[in-house]
């Protein structure tokens, strides 16, 4: 994983318009399905992997492997490994990533209220 080493200002670097800007790039590892899911399943609770993988039905070994890694590249998610044979690895939330955390239960939110709407939506759409 490589950054580009922005210019500019905080404001420049916060410009989700612009193609080069560092919010779009933390928006590209965060906004997708399976780290919202991720974000989600970890909650105020700590988990191994296996647990994790459990909790996210669908994801595969490398899927969560890499979103795991890219939340803790963005300061999303803490890592803890012990020194036991073998290793057993913990992860749980930041406090940035239990921030983002209620924008996910906010989303979710949202699905819960509109899920009939879009069903409704998507029928209408498809039957043209």
């Amino acid at each position: 994983m490589v950054t580009k080493q922005l210019g500019g200002s905080a404001e420049d670097r916060a410009d989700v318009t612009r193609a080069d800007s560092l919010a779009r790039e933390i928006f590209s590892d965060i906004a997708n399905k399976w780290a919202l899911l991720i974000i989600e399943a970890v909650g105020d609770r700590t988990l191994r992997f296996t647990e994790l993988r459990n909790a996210v039905e669908g994801i595969s070994h490398k899927m969560l492997t890499h979103n795991l890694r890219l939340l803790e590249r963005n300061g999303l998610v803490e890592r803890t490994v012990y020194p036991t044979v073998p290793p057993r690895v913990e992860y749980t939330l930041t406090e940035s990533g239990r921030a983002l955390r209620t924008t996910v239960a906010g989303l979710c939110d949202w699905t819960h209220r509109y899920l009939g709407a879009i069903e409704t939506a998507r029928h209408r759409f498809d039957s043209v």
